[in-house]
């Protein structure tokens, strides 16, 4: 839960910079199965005329994760080293899904690249500060 919330609340539209997979994968396990529960809620009201609250509710969310889910793709492109612009390759009707996919699942580049420093790599601020409280 953490990884979504760091995505959505602190990266809401932060485009820049790099995301590993781990932030990019469990914040989109996380809105799969917060929209998946909010469908099935949905669908039980179905015969009922309360179904447009939750209806409006569900569709609200999607609308409202869409720029989030959007940052954190290109986030995690530029982990790989790559544009967000390839991005574009999900619309390929059949393929598109699965390029996405396989793309997100690549590794990381290791180190520094052009889009930021590495997402795995301690900070050298953090490095330096280490053992000051025991000096102190």
């Amino acid at each position: 839960m953490e990884w979504y919330l760091t995505v959505v609340k602190e990266n809401y539209a932060n485009f820049s910079g790099r995301a590993r997979r781990k932030e990019y994968w469990m914040f989109t396990l996380i809105n799969t199965l917060i929209i998946f529960g909010l469908g099935i809620f949905t669908s039980l009201l179905a015969d009922t005329t309360a179904v447009f609250i939750p209806a409006v509710t569900l569709g609200l969310y999607i609308l409202a994760m869409f720029i989030p889910n959007l940052a954190v793709t290109v986030r995690r492109f530029h982990d790989t080293g790559k544009s967000g612009w390839y991005y574009l390759l999900s619309l390929i009707p059949y393929v598109g899904g699965l390029i996405l996919i396989i793309m997100m699942a690549q590794n990381g580049d290791n180190g520094t690249n052009k889009y930021g420093p590495d997402p795995k790599a301690p900070n050298s601020d953090e490095i330096e500060d280490i053992g000051k409280p025991l000096l102190d």
